[in-house]
């Protein structure tokens, strides 16, 4: 049995060639099925993210020829196979087993620790699955690899502190306010950093969701994406009024948000706090609205303070993560290759059992013609010997004549006898 990791990800090719060479959801199953027929290949899983495609095989043994899966993705995707062999990557065996934990436990990933690689990786193997392209060694290494996955998320502090400038905002705002279900959140822009600070905030349990923009239309379609509300950035000193939380990304030249807004709308919520963090460059709100009592005002270098704190925090808890995939490989490792020495166990007992059936029936017709009983009994256990011990009798003669002299040693040793005795 042997195992194989072959893909681009986010560390070998760019996003232009990534998204090239991707499998979309409505024809990973034919992707599957294709892999799986060809020679060599026993189970196949495909993982297709914005970061990574990769395919994991398991092939019929370690001498098996190696798949030509760049020529066969290049055909799938109508693409020049050259492109992929210039920014793929190969992992086989050892190095395939922990390269697929270390996805699990997003040790790979573009942003060290993040949670939601475990998931795709589950929707992966549970697609291949239902394609019936994995169930046997490569099934339970993916098995083992979820189950250390999950032991470095509950032992560690790989995941614990955000690493994201939308989630470090969020993550900022909590410290002021414990249940976000009290609290309304206004969001100026409507960018792809807003929309991921939406998403947090929703999954964080926020009451109520407004995002202004300067084009009202971007601002509805991000409202209804996210499950909020839309308005105008002209609409903001009215909006104020009802905001706990504010977190500005617009791509204005300009400050959008001054402090005599933020003044007016202190006064209109009889000093309620205001949490405010300014992600833009150039700034949207004026820096003057940090002198205002009861405004706690944050910006982007705040947060890469954060962010950084909390890089170094996760870099800590990956090096004891590292330990824990090394160790999940060697014991996975262990278990297949103890499972493999079963079957040639089972095979070597049924031989056994059949030698010892054939003189066992041989002994009773004896019994039954009337022969003696003990002498029945030394034919029987003569014979029995015999047939056991002739085949690695005859191995051993002929290792040692071929120039091997360790084979005999071996045998001893199989039997638990002293290789080194002279008895």
């Amino acid at each position: 049995m042997s195992f194989l990791a072959f893909g681009i990800n986010h560390k070998t090719a760019s996003v232009e060639i990534r998204e090239q060479v991707a499998f979309a959801s409505e024809r990973l199953h034919d992707a599957l099925q294709h892999v799986a027929r060809l020679p060599g290949v026993n189970e196949v899983v495909i993982l297709s993210t914005c970061n990574r495609t990769e395919i994991y095989c398991s092939l019929e043994s370690t001498e098996s020829s190696l798949p030509d899966l760049a020529s066969w993705w290049g055909g799938f995707h109508q693409i020049d196979a050259g492109l992929i062999e210039a920014n793929h990557f190969l992992l086989r065996d050892e190095r395939c087993v922990q390269h697929i934990m270390r996805v699990a436990a997003g040790l790979d990933s573009m942003i060290l620790g993040e949670p939601q690689i475990l998931g795709q990786l589950k929707s992966a193997y549970t697609f291949a699955v239902e394609a019936e392209t994995v169930g046997g060694a490569l099934g339970r290494l993916f098995e083992q690899s979820f189950a250390v996955a999950k032991r470095i998320r509950t032992e560690t502090a790989i995941g614990e502190n955000p690493v994201s400038v939308a989630a470090a905002a969020v993550n900022m705002a909590r410290q002021l306010f414990a249940d976000f279900s009290d609290n309304n959140a206004l969001l100026l822009g409507a960018g792809r950093t807003t929309e991921l600070v939406a998403r947090h905030l929703k999954q964080a349990g926020i009451r109520r969701l407004t995002i202004a923009n300067r084009t009202l239309s971007r601002a509805q379609a991000l409202a209804q994406d996210v499950g909020g509300h839309a308005a105008l950035l002209g609409d903001v000193p009215d909006l104020l009024m009802d905001a706990d939380i504010v977190i500005s990304s617009t791509a204005s030249s300009l400050p959008v948000l001054g402090k005599g807004a933020v003044e007016r709308a202190l006064k209109a919520r009889k000093h309620r706090p205001i949490f405010m963090v300014d992600i833009a460059v150039p700034r949207d709100i004026e820096p003057q609205v940090a002198e205002l009592d009861d405004v706690f005002l944050f910006t982007v270098d705040d947060l890469k303070q954060v962010i950084d704190e909390n890089l170094k925090s996760r870099k800590e808890a990956a090096n004891e993560a590292e330990q824990m995939v090394r160790a999940g490989s060697e014991a996975f490792l262990e278990q297949l290759r103890a499972a493999h020495a079963g079957d040639h166990l089972r095979r070597f007992r049924a031989h056994a059992e059949q030698l010892q059936q054939v003189e066992l029936e041989k002994a009773m017709r004896a019994l039954r013609a009337g022969a003696e009983g003990e002498q029945v009994l030394r034919n029987f256990s003569r014979s029995l010997t015999n047939k056991l011990i002739h085949e690695p009798t005859v191995a051993v003669r002929n290792a040692a004549a071929s120039g091997d002299p360790d084979a005999g040693r071996h045998l001893l040793r199989l039997f638990g006898l002293d290789a080194d005795s002279e008895d």
